[in-house]
């Protein structure tokens, strides 16, 4: 088999810096010896305990350690997971390459970029099918379908041989657009020789095929055929062919339709200014102007499917939104499932609305929603027609690409042939080999969503303690002339002692504080900082001895 490398001796190495062992933040770079290019800078969710922390985004180190060899960003599609981070990236001066992607990626792309005030000068449009030499690395764009529009793999040719990236996909035969999966180049790279496949893991798990996008729309139909108030629909706001669908039923059933949310407002208008789909502008209407509407004839399409907490749909359950009710005769569709790590935010934001009254449609609704990620049949049938040497599962925990491993060697890929990365791992692929090569520093960097900035790990991990552990704060004034105690010590305490037994512990605290003056040396009464340190690892031991918890003591000492 001819995996295009007359001469044998090419070399590159794969880095993923995120996306291998977690859901979502992918973020991959392929190099050479002379040059290199980032597949996607996406972003991903914080789990629980990271308080006041909106998202995450990978550790840019290693591309700054490699920056004067990256010869640009190539994106797949337009999912936050894989072009949310970019915004963050650009923050560095230093960090700001070419961004080549095709129309709706580099349209969602410029949104975000408009809001953090950054420029576009980088941006580089390419159409698939067409062939883009960027550095040592020849590029096209495959088209492939997922749950967002424009979604692509990469066939990216190297000295080494060709490396085909499927980027997230599924085999949708049926699309909303009529634009399948261009199979026909997958199999004109098998049948050329391919070296190795990258292959999303996501739905790993899943027998047979997912099932069609627009499976959705008779569920939709039914659903809108028998709502007698408003019908609000809440999904992801980069799924437009899913509000595409609810739209045009919708109009169907004689309703105006108002899109509530900002990211869902920008993406549906990036996407109607790009010709992705066609709507009359007469059918839409303003969130101010529904109550001049009857609720038969008004459709609500709005964000909020994962729960956050800012969402429209959340504040409209809450009875928060300024303009939007929930009432007992609204018909809810949430046409998403829960990201892993935000279920306790969907189920929140379900409560609300059963609370309210309203008919809610969700997972009890077999086709209300469809996944974007290929089932094992998709998988073996991207398998079969790269016929690839090595295989590199991608886009997933552990347990997915383990998953997809399996699935592989039933197609007839050794598993020798196959390696498992997790995050940092650096891959050399040859023609004749595939190893790791060694390793380097991944992570995240905490952001504020509020304020577009970061979040120190130190500020972070404060939170995580205060949340764990309380903080309690004692202040105390020492005569120095006798070394005792001048009145009683204040004591103020959170998330550690009930307020019933505030008094009771402040003595105990103040026993403390005497038993450290008549024990400590006359040298270290002298020093504040010095009795404050004592104090505080006494007043820590007391509380563990008791509550078997190590609280932050925050004592502040007068010496008079």
């Amino acid at each position: 088999m001819n995996f295009q490398n007359p001469s044998g001796n090419g070399k590159v190495k794969i880095t993923p810096l995120g996306g291998l062992g977690e859901i979502g933040g992918n973020i991959m770079v392929m190099e050479t010896n002379t040059s290199a290019i980032i597949i996607d800078v996406g972003m991903s969710f914080p789990d629980d305990e990271m308080h006041g922390v909106d998202i995450l985004v990978p550790d840019f180190s290693y591309l700054r350690s490699i920056k004067n060899k990256i010869k640009g960003i190539v994106i797949t599609h337009a999912h936050e997971d894989h072009i949310g981070a970019l915004p963050y990236l650009f923050k560095n001066q230093d960090l700001q390459f070419p961004i080549y992607a095709t129309p709706l990626p580099l349209g969602m792309i410029a949104n975000k970029f408009d809001e953090h005030k950054i420029s576009k000068k980088f941006f580089r449009p390419v159409e698939k099918r067409k062939v883009y030499k960027i550095g040592d690395f020849d590029v096209e764009w495959i088209h492939i379908t997922h749950s967002i529009i424009d979604a692509s793999s990469l066939a990216i040719t190297t000295d080494a041989g060709t490396i085909i990236h499927t980027g997230d996909f599924k085999i949708d035969h049926t699309p909303i657009d009529g634009l399948p999966s261009d199979l026909n180049r997958f199999a004109y790279y098998g049948d050329k020789g391919v070296l190795c496949l990258l292959s999303d893991s996501t739905n790993s798990y899943k027998p047979g095929f997912t099932r069609s996008e627009s499976s959705v729309g008779p569920t939709f139909d039914t659903i809108f055929s028998k709502a007698k108030g408003r019908v609000i629909m809440s999904t992801f706001s980069s799924n437009i062919h899913r509000v595409y669908q609810a739209i045009t039923h919708g109009i169907k059933y004689g309703r105006k339709v108002a899109v509530i949310g900002r990211s869902m407002e920008k993406n549906l208008n990036t996407a109607m200014e790009l010709g992705y789909i066609e709507l009359d502008n007469k059918i839409f209407i303003d969130a101010h102007e529904v109550h001049r509407y009857n609720d038969k004839d008004v459709l609500i399409v709005t964000t909020g499917s994962q729960g956050e907490s800012m969402s429209a749909l959340f504040r409209m359950a809450t009875n928060e939104h300024r303009h939007i009710k929930i009432k007992p005769t609204d018909q809810i569709i949430i046409s998403a499932k829960a990201i892993p790590g935000n279920e306790a935010s969907v189920s929140k934001v379900l409560n609300y609305l059963f609370k309210s009254g309203a008919d809610v449609a969700y997972q009890d609704f077999s086709e209300i929603h469809v996944s974007g990620h290929a089932a094992q049949e998709e998988q073996k049938l991207m398998l079969r027609l790269v016929k690839p040497k090595f295989f590199l599962p991608v886009h997933g925990e552990y347990n997915h690409i383990h998953r997809h491993k399996e699935t592989a060697m039933k197609c007839g890929i050794p598993e020798k042939n196959i390696y498992l990365m997790s995050d940092g791992d650096q891959i050399e692929l040859t023609q004749r080999y595939i190893k790791k090569s060694g390793s380097v520093k991944t992570g995240k960097v905490y952001i504020d969503n509020q304020i577009n900035k970061q979040i120190e790990n130190d500020v972070v991990i404060d939170r995580q303690k205060l949340a764990e552990s309380g903080i309690i704060s004692v202040i105390a004034q020492i005569d120095k002339s006798t070394n005792k105690l001048i009145g009683k010590p204040k004591v103020l305490s959170y998330g550690i002692v009930p307020d019933k037994d505030m008094k009771n512990f402040e003595k105990e605290v103040g026993d403390i504080l005497d038993q450290l003056l008549i024990n400590s040396k006359k040298e270290i009464l002298q020093n504040q900082k010095a009795v404050e340190n004592t104090l505080r690892q006494a007043v820590r031991k007391h509380v563990f001895r008791k509550l078997k918890k190590y609280p932050t003591v925050v004592p502040t000492i007068f010496i008079l």
